[in-house]
């Protein structure tokens, strides 16, 4: 078809003329548009509409598969998929679906097929949402952010269009607010880590000023006055957070999160964290995850004011177990393991035998004349779920890491948690949403014994996409051989990411810009990477490396030794320093920096098309193309000009001279689906999404001499590449770099 024609075809699209052109120029994505564009006519018989010709375009620069293009304009030209969200779905059906045929059935069910959203429902959704964060846009106005009340009504309706979503999310803010004053024209401050706290919904100043039973769902009891009086003698009525983690596994990104909101409110608001460990589990407790936290925690840019264990406590913890039997609220039972289990248990037929002989049989307890599972002390109380007399001591014969074979009797969760808050006089217990259950116990203990009672708090949760973050399924992956460890940077555990080269800063503003809601939140992971970007654009100084070398010699090279090239750390701020590189005579490019037969488009170097040298001021033009067996291009010979002493290039690409050989590993999402624990979304279990891709390994890239004393961990963004961390794998004369992100530039424009 020709150039006039396919201008024609494109426009009739909805797309503008200069885009039209745009377009024609890119080969590649031309063609697939002209095909979908012709197919979807001979479906319709008519002209195309500007919303169909927005899916097709979508569609004709997004899709890899091309197998599966008349398979998705028969959806779109038809109308069973007419909105973005739908095509993304569909999209990401077929990429993950590779194998014919397709289940049209899933398909559609997958992709919102016959599923219409009304404009009474987003009415309905947008309304919702909007009295929800009523009081906020109130305060904040039209600063306030409008992409969530966006985001939580398209949660609610999946498959509805987002201008409508928008327009009537714009209509309901205008009826609410009026038209913008100039207030609103001014801009928002910047959220910084210490105010991630305000996103939650926290206690205000009744509890720091000892007031908890002020507080929602709090239970009193006569002497909750006189223990609300002596803990703020104690405390002079400070802000007081712990950070409870168990000492079984290694912290991931969801934790990242529990940290800032603990450690990042008491900071706040000029009060202290507590790092606890809850070390009551010691069969599944090593030495190297008490470690492993704590330079997390730290390394996140946290110090503790105390390190504390709930072993510290367990002599109290058993007086008290002991002062709960003395009240009648707590009895030795003999029920197995799966009597325990469910919510609607029957009532234990030792719940009421009588105290003297709960207490004789908890000190044989202690003194290990009950195997493990023949008897547990529990409590008396019915929980939030439905869960009758949650035990509070178990038998275990396992020395403890820190209190040795002292005891065979530790206490559990139920039991510690509240208590040692009591102990530590936490006033803001902050729990993730799944121990919701758990706050009648936490209340009803304190109160039970008669103690100082903190107040609980529950907030949501943080997940990934495209990751599982459970210590068990990352053993599996270990032990699959799907990644090294669990350190492996294609994991979402906080060493990963440090591995990675994330930086600590980055993960605090994802917590930050994510909030702390009380639903449940699962991010894309490209959003982690986004606040990844923003850190590491302005600390990760440049530097030029080549994944796929092609060995170049400049015939005229303007001198007989090599040149000192001052290349500037930040290009944007040369404030900043700069950095020494040799340019000689024999250089090194990307391969794909060069094409002998370049398609419509390419402006890299090719016959007849010279190409800049970045930072050197010089230009090459190719002169010989030197090959080996099979047609191989082994290497270019170019002559170079002054870039001031001719027309300007089209483009300027990096290179390296007398560089260091590196191992570079890039990595991309490890599972293949957004959920792959799903089995609705993968059958076959999350070992089975693997992708194969996940890891390239390049053990003969180049970088230039300027990074040769580089540490492990240091960063660095490769021109062109992404941005790099050294791997702690590297040794002396051997560096090895992960990629931890790409850059944001589309590298077809490279």
């Amino acid at each position: 078809m020709a150039i006039p024609d396919s201008l024609a075809l494109f426009t009739g699209l909805g797309l503008s003329e200069p885009k039209a052109r745009e377009t024609l120029k890119n080969v590649a994505l031309s063609t697939q548009l002209r095909e979908a564009a012709t197919q979807a006519q001979q479906t319709l018989g008519s002209t195309i509409d500007k919303a169909t010709g927005t899916l097709l375009y979508g569609l004709a620069s997004r899709l890899k598969d091309t197998r599966r293009l008349s398979f998705l304009v028969s959806y779109i030209a038809s109308k069973k998929i007419h909105t973005e969200p739908q095509l993304s779905a569909a999209l990401e059906y077929v990429r993950s679906h590779p194998l014919d045929p397709i289940d049209t059935v899933d398909f559609e069910q997958e992709c919102g097929v016959g599923v219409m959203v009304t404009p009474e429902q987003i009415e309905e959704a947008v309304e919702t949402t909007i009295n929800k964060h009523r009081s906020e846009l109130l305060m904040e106005r039209y600063r306030f952010n409008m992409g969530l009340l966006m985001g939580e009504a398209r949660a609610v309706l999946k498959w509805a269009d987002g201008k409508m979503i928008k327009h009537e999310v714009d209509m309901q803010v205008l009826h609410l607010l009026g038209p913008k004053v100039e207030a609103d024209l001014q801009k928002k401050p910047k959220v910084v880590k210490a105010q991630l706290e305000e996103t939650a919904k926290t206690p205000g100043k009744d509890v720091e000023n000892g007031e908890n039973y002020k507080t929602s769902g709090y239970v009193t009891t006569p002497h909750t006055m006189d223990l609300l009086k002596q803990h703020l003698e104690i405390t002079g009525g400070q802000v007081r957070t712990r950070f409870p983690p168990e000492p079984n596994g290694i912290l991931h990104i969801g934790h990242a999160k529990a940290i800032n909101f603990n450690f990042g409110y008491a900071k706040a608001n000029n009060g202290i964290c507590f790092l606890r460990f809850d070390d009551t589990n010691p069969e599944k407790e090593e030495a190297k995850f008490f470690t492993a936290i704590y330079d997390m925690v730290t390394w996140l840019g946290y110090t503790p004011h105390k390190v504390t264990y709930a072993s510290d406590y367990f002599e109290q913890l058993y007086a008290w177990a002991v002062e709960l039997i003395h009240r009648g609220k707590a009895y030795v039972c003999h029920q197995q393991g799966e009597e325990l289990k469910g919510h609607n248990s029957l009532p234990s037929p030792w719940r009421d035998r009588p105290v003297e002989e709960s207490l004789l049989l908890f000190e044989s307890m202690r003194k290990g004349k009950f195997a493990e599972g023949e008897a547990t002390l529990r409590m008396k109380l019915v929980m939030e779920d439905g869960k009758m007399d949650p035990v509070a001591y178990r038998v275990k014969y396992t020395p403890h890491h820190r209190t040795g074979d002292k005891w065979c009797i530790y206490p559990t969760y139920d039991y510690t948690h509240c208590l040692c808050d009591s102990i530590e006089h936490i006033t803001h217990s902050l729990c993730t949403k799944e121990f919701q259950s758990r706050r009648s116990s936490y209340f009803w203990l304190c109160n039970a014994l008669d103690v100082y009672c903190p107040v609980q708090w529950e907030y949501g949760r943080l997940n990934l996409h495209y990751a599982v973050v459970s210590k068990r399924k990352i053993l599996q992956l270990v032990a699959a051989g799907a990644v090294r460890d669990w350190d492996d940077p294609r994991l979402f555990t906080l060493t990963a990411l440090r591995r990675r080269g994330f930086p600590p800063e980055a993960i605090n503003n994802f917590c930050a810009r994510v909030g702390v809601t009380v639903a449940q939140t699962t991010m894309e992971p490209h959003l982690l990477e986004a606040c990844v970007r923003d850190v590491l654009n302005d600390t990760a100084p440049r530097a030029m490396a080549v994944l796929e070398p092609l060995r170049v010699v400049i015939t005229n090279f303007p001198s007989f030794e090599p040149l000192d090239i001052q290349v500037p750390n930040f290009p944007a701020d040369e404030t900043k320093g700069f950095h020494q590189v040799p340019f000689a005579s024999i250089l090194f490019i990307e391969k794909m920096d060069f094409k002998e037969e370049p398609e419509r488009g390419y402006k890299r170097l090719a016959w007849g098309q010279p190409v800049g040298l970045r930072h050197t001021g010089y230009v090459i033009e190719l002169q010989r193309v030197v090959k080996g067996p099979g047609d191989f291009v082994e290497s270019l010979e170019v002559i170079c000009r002054r870039a001031d002493a001719g027309e300007k290039p089209k483009a300027f690409i990096h290179w390296v001279s007398q560089p260091l050989m590196c191992e570079m590993r890039l990595y991309q999402q490890l599972f293949q689906h957004k959920n792959p624990e799903d089995p609705a979304e993968v059958p076959g279990g999350f070992l089975s999404d693997l992708n194969p891709e996940s890891l390239r390994v390049v053990e003969t890239a180049l970088v230039d001499c300027s990074v040769a004393l580089a540490k492990p961990f240091d960063k660095f963004q490769f021109e062109r590449l992404g941005y790099f961390s050294v791997d702690p794998d590297s040794c002396p004369g051997q560096l090895v770099f992960n990629r931890t992100v790409t850059l944001k530039e589309d590298p077809g424009k490279m």
